[in-house]
C-alpha cells in the first residue's frame, strides 16, 4: 500500500508525495508525525488551494478520487478537523459537497454528513413534504381535531367522504309528539339546503307523494318507498299509517317532512277507544286532536321553505279555515339577536311566511279543462285572499308545458296549484278507446287521456318543487344542524304555547 492510504501505486502516490513534501518545506512544523491518521488531514486542504499550480490535467484525476471515497472515510475527514484544530474547508467547496450529496438520487439518508448533536438531517425533514398538502386538505375546517388527524391519512379521507344515505325516512316527532334526535347525524354544516313540509287529510295520499318527489318513482313497488303508505289492510279498516312527524334528506340536500293527517277521524278513534290520557289542558278527545294538527301546521309554517296542502276533491272550505286559524297561531319569527354575523339585511320586525302548494291529488279528467282549470285558480285566490301566507307566483303549470296552447294571460289570478291525475291511470285498461263501438279501424287508435301521463306530471312537479324560492327561515343565516336545533326549539314553543292554549279553552 503507499504512503497516500491507496493500494493502488502510479502517479496518483507519487504525486500526492510530492505535495506532501512541498508542503513541510513551507509549513516547517518540526516533529510532526506524518505517518497517523493526520496526515490526510494536513494536505487535504491543500490540495484543494494549490490546485492552481498544478496543471489542467492532474485536476481532472483528483476529482474521482475524491468522489470515490466511501461514506464512512469522507465523514472522517469533517470530525477530525474539529479536533485537530486544521484549517475548515472554505464555505463554497462545503456547500458543493452538500448540495451534491443532497440532490444525488438513490442516496441514502445515513450516507450525508451530518454533525453531532443536530438531530435529523435536512433531507429526511424533506422527505415528508409531498404528504403535508393531503393532509392540510383533509384536515380543513375541522378546527381543533385537525392536529390530532393529521397524523392518520384514513381519519383524514373520512371528514371528506359524503354523509351516508338514507333508505328509509326516520322519526322527527314520535306518536307522543315528543322531539327525537336520531336525524342529527344525516345533517350537515351548509346552508344550502330546501326544507319540504307537506299537511292533507286522512288518505288524501301525502306519503305517495312525498316520496315520488324525493327518491322513489312511479314504477317502484310501495313497500320500497322512504315513507310508508297504507297498506291494504289499513284501507279496510279506515287506519292511518304516518304518526307524528317523519324526516327524510336526500343526497342533493332537501329535508322532506310528512306529517300525520290532520283532523283525523282513525286518530280519535283510537284515542278513544284505548283509553289514553289526556293532557291536563285538554278536556275533550276531539279538542285534543284538533290541537295537534294545529301544532304540526304552525311548526310546518315556521320551519319549512315550502308547504304542500294535498287534497283528493276539490275543494273543502273548512281546510282554508284551518289554514288561516293555523297562520294566527303560528309563532313569530325569533329576533335577530346583537351579535349576529349573519343577519340577513331584513327588518326585526318582519314576519316569515312560507310558500303553499295545493297539490289536486286523483285529479280527473274534467278537472284538465281550460275552463275549470281557470275556475279553481279563481275559488283558491279568493279563499286565501287575507292570507300572508306565499300561495301564489312561485309555481304555474302552464310553465310545465301541459296546456300549450295556453298563454300566461289566460289565467288572471294564478295560484300554486298543480293538479295530479290518478296514477292507476297508466295503463290502457281505464282509457276509453277512440271511436270505440264503431268502425274497427278507430278502434285501434290509443285512448283518449285528457293529461299527460302520470310519471311525467310527478316528475314535472318534482322540478317545480326543487325551483321554488330558498327563503332565509330566520333572521339569522342556518345551516342544516342549526336549522335541527331551530326547529326543536320552535316545537317546544309550539306545545307551550298560550295561543294555543287560550284556543283550546275556546274550543272546549
Amino acid at each position: 500500500m503507499s504512503e497516500s492510504g491507496h493500494s493502488q501505486p502510479g502517479m496518483y502516490g507519487q504525486g500526492r508525495r510530492r505535495r506532501r513534501r512541498r508542503g513541510e518545506r513551507e509549513s516547517g512544523i518540526p516533529g510532526q508525525n506524518l505517518s497517523g491518521p493526520s496526515r490526510d488531514r494536513d494536505y487535504y486542504p491543500r490540495d484543494r488551494r494549490d490546485t492552481s499550480e498544478d496543471p489542467p490535467g492532474q485536476l481532472l484525476q483528483k476529482t474521482p478520487i475524491i468522489l470515490a471515497k466511501p461514506p464512512g472515510e469522507r465523514s472522517k475527514p469533517a470530525q477530525s478537523v474539529a479536533v485537530s484544530g486544521a484549517p475548515a474547508p472554505e464555505k463554497p467547496i462545503m456547500l458543493i459537497k452538500t448540495r451534491e450529496d443532497a440532490t444525488k438520487c438513490g442516496t441514502p439518508p445515513e450516507a450525508t454528513p451530518q454533525l453531532p448533536g443536530s438531530g435529523p438531517s435536512k433531507m429526511e425533514r424533506e422527505g415528508q413534504r409531498p404528504t403535508q398538502p393531503v393532509y392540510q386538505i383533509q384536515n380543513r375546517g375541522m378546527g381543533a381535531s385537525a392536529s390530532s388527524g393529521a397524523g392518520d391519512p384514513v381519519v383524514g379521507q373520512t371528514k371528506l367522504i359524503a354523509p351516508e344515505k338514507m333508505r328509509q325516512s326516520i322519526k322527527l316527532v314520535d306518536d307522543q309528539m315528543n322531539w327525537c334526535d336520531s336525524a342529527m347525524e344525516y345533517l350537515r354544516d351548509q346552508t344550502d339546503m330546501l326544507v319540504v313540509g307537506v299537511l292533507g287529510l286522512q288518505g288524501t295520499g301525502k306519503s305517495t307523494i312525498m316520496s315520488l318527489i324525493s327518491a322513489n318513482t312511479p314504477e317502484e313497488d310501495q313497500r320500497a318507498f322512504v315513507f310508508r303508505t297504507q297498506t291494504q289492510e289499513i284501507k279496510e279498516r279506515a287506519g292511518n299509517q304516518s304518526t307524528g312527524i317523519d324526516f327524510f334528506i336526500t343526497q342533493e340536500r332537501v329535508i322532506y317532512l310528512d306529517t300525520q293527517p290532520i283532523l283525523s277521524p282513525s286518530i280519535l278513534d283510537h284515542l278513544i277507544n284505548n283509553d289514553r290520557k289526556l293532557p291536563p289542558e285538554y278536556n275533550l278527545p276531539h279538542t285534543y286532536i284538533e290541537m295537534q294538527s294545529l301544532q304540526m301546521a304552525a311548526f310546518l309554517f315556521t320551519v319549512c321553505h315550502v308547504v304542500i296542502v294535498v287534497q283528493d276533491w276539490f275543494t273543502d272550505i273548512n281546510m282554508y279555515r284551518f289554514l288561516q286559524t293555523a297562520e294566527m297561531l303560528k309563532p313569530s319569527t325569533p329576533s335577530a339577536s346583537h351579535d349576529s354575523t349573519g343577519s340577513s339585511g331584513a327588518e326585526e320586525g318582519a314576519e316569515y311566511y312560507p310558500h303553499i302548494v295545493f297539490l289536486q291529488n286523483k285529479a280527473r279528467r274534467d278537472d284538465f279543462c281550460p275552463r275549470n282549470l281557470k275556475n279553481m285558480h279563481s275559488v283558491v285566490d279568493k279563499m286565501m285572499a287575507h292570507s300572508h301566507l306565499k300561495y301564489k307566483g312561485t309555481l304555474s303549470m302552464l310553465d310545465c308545458n301541459m296546456f300549450p296552447g295556453l298563454g300566461r294571460k289566460y289565467l288572471e289570478s294564478e295560484v300554486n296549484l298543480f293538479l295530479l291525475p290518478p296514477q292507476d291511470s297508466e295503463g290502457d285498461e281505464g282509457l276509453t278507446k277512440a271511436g270505440s263501438g264503431s268502425s274497427p279501424l278507430f278502434s285501434l287508435l290509443p285512448g283518449y287521456r285528457g293529461q299527460p301521463t302520470f310519471s311525467s306530471v310527478v316528475s314535472k312537479l318534482r322540478s317545480q318543487i326543487l325551483a321554488m324560492p330558498r327563503c332565509q327561515l330566520s333572521h339569522t343565516i342556518l345551516t342544516e344542524k342549526n336549522w335541527f336545533h331551530y326547529a326543536a326549539r320552535i316545537w317546544d314553543g309550539v306545545k307551550k304555547s298560550s295561543a294555543l292554549a287560550e284556543y283550546s279553552r275556546l274550543l272546549a
